[in-house]
């Protein structure tokens, strides 16, 4: 193997354009260590197919130390069901499967389509050449809307999560710090609103489930539920936005898209191995020394997969770089939702709301363009997400 690399997380080229920077360690090491300050290293796997093993390798676990944030206690006391694994996590997922299969997302679409609409007609009255930030003003809306009408949280407080959720995404600074006590306390307050008006949406699923055989969450494990589901539902208004950017950098593929609309599901597919928000996976935590991609990880070093490198890998995706909507679908599949037991829960919903926000948004603006200028980044080296999006109408 040759020479392992170093890539220094709070690199300004790291932040800008990890797809290079990845890219490049990728064809000269399928293994790279991460340098993040105040965390140490980590290793990282470039790879696809290593990627991909070890992302299903029970020796790799995940566990309350896979997110650590030693700035906000709060987000250490409150276990998801990211950071679990066993038993444990197969208990959480499988009481929380039922609402996110394929059947139940597609009987979602005409709520999408209702609330989409609502959000275009808000746009409507920018279409006179002023700029309008399509992040703030359709796709981060109408993500959390999405994921606050799934969970049951009444639409009096959708405000309150948006500015949450946006908090959120940041990572740091003083709206960030406020954001992750008050994420706790509306949470809380839903389970208590959901208990006793027995609202519905999942929380009133929840509240029911299994009850013959006691199988059911505990208080504290529906807070958690409904505070992670409703800001990892954000995942979408950033892979709406992204999307929205490379198309309007691709006219060809663009006017390909608006010419067949069946063309919409492979867009979202290879939109999301090209330029899903997530860079990296959370980490894992080596049980036992573990061999893998030719080198011997020591038994509790942390280890992730680089998916921004591993969704470009030219040993499985033919010219990787090209944007292409005909690629057959999950041949091979992109870990653009990860793998594994932890292959993301509303991966289903996420591709129909993408492909549902997408179509509509072309068909209503088919004069839509950038508003020049670069699109700026927040600097998270985890994801790679837009400040804004500036568009003409």
């Amino acid at each position: 193997m040759s020479a392992i690399p170093e890539i220094d997380l709070a690199d300004p080229a790291v932040l800008s354009d990890p797809f290079t920077v990845y890219g490049r360690a990728r064809e000269q090491s399928p293994v790279a260590r991460l340098l993040k300050p105040g965390l140490g290293a980590m290793w990282a796997l470039t790879r696809y197919e290593d990627a991909k093993a070890m992302l299903t390798d029970v020796r790799f676990e995940m566990n309350a130390n896979s997110y650590v944030r030693p700035d906000v206690p709060e987000l250490q006391q409150q276990e998801n069901i990211q950071q679990m694994d066993g038993p444990k996590h197969a208990r959480l997922r499988r009481l929380l499967s039922t609402p996110f299969t394929a059947r139940r997302a597609a009987e979602f679409r005409p709520a999408l389509q209702r609330t989409v609409e609502s959000l275009l007609d808000g746009l409507a009255g920018h279409a006179d050449g002023e700029p309008v930030d399509l992040l703030g003003q359709f796709s981060r809306p109408f993500a959390v809307h999405v994921a606050c009408e799934l969970v049951g949280i009444v639409p009096e407080d959708y405000d309150t999560w948006r500015t949450h959720a946006a908090a959120v995404a940041v990572g740091h600074g003083p709206e960030f710090m406020q954001a992750v006590p008050g994420i706790a306390r509306a949470a809380t307050e839903a389970v208590a609103r959901s208990r006793r008006e027995r609202a519905l949406g999942l929380l009133a699923e929840l509240l029911g489930t299994d009850a013959e055989d006691q199988d059911q969450l505990t208080d504290t494990e529906l807070i958690t539920v409904v505070w992670h589901l409703v800001l990892a539902g954000q995942g979408p208004a950033y892979l709406i936005a992204n999307s929205v950017e490379v198309l309007l950098q691709h006219p060809v593929q663009l006017a390909e898209l608006r010419a067949d609309e069946s063309l919409m599901p492979g867009a979202v597919e290879e939109l999301t191995r090209m330029h899903g928000p997530q860079v990296l996976t959370l980490p894992r935590y080596a049980r036992e020394d573990v061999e893998i991609a030719g080198m011997t990880i020591p038994r509790g070093d942390r280890i992730c997969a680089v998916l921004a490198s591993a969704n470009r890998d030219p040993r499985v995706f033919e010219d990787p770089d090209r944007l292409d909507f005909r690629r057959v679908p999950g041949r091979p599949a992109h870990l653009g939702y990860v793998h594994g037991s932890h292959f993301c829960l509303g991966a289903a919903l996420a591709r129909v709301q993408t492909g549902v926000a997408l179509s509509m948004l072309l068909r209503r603006f088919p004069k839509l363009a950038l508003a020049g200028g670069d699109v700026l980044r927040i600097p998270n080296s985890e994801f790679w997400r837009p400040t804004a999006l500036l568009v003409t109408l």
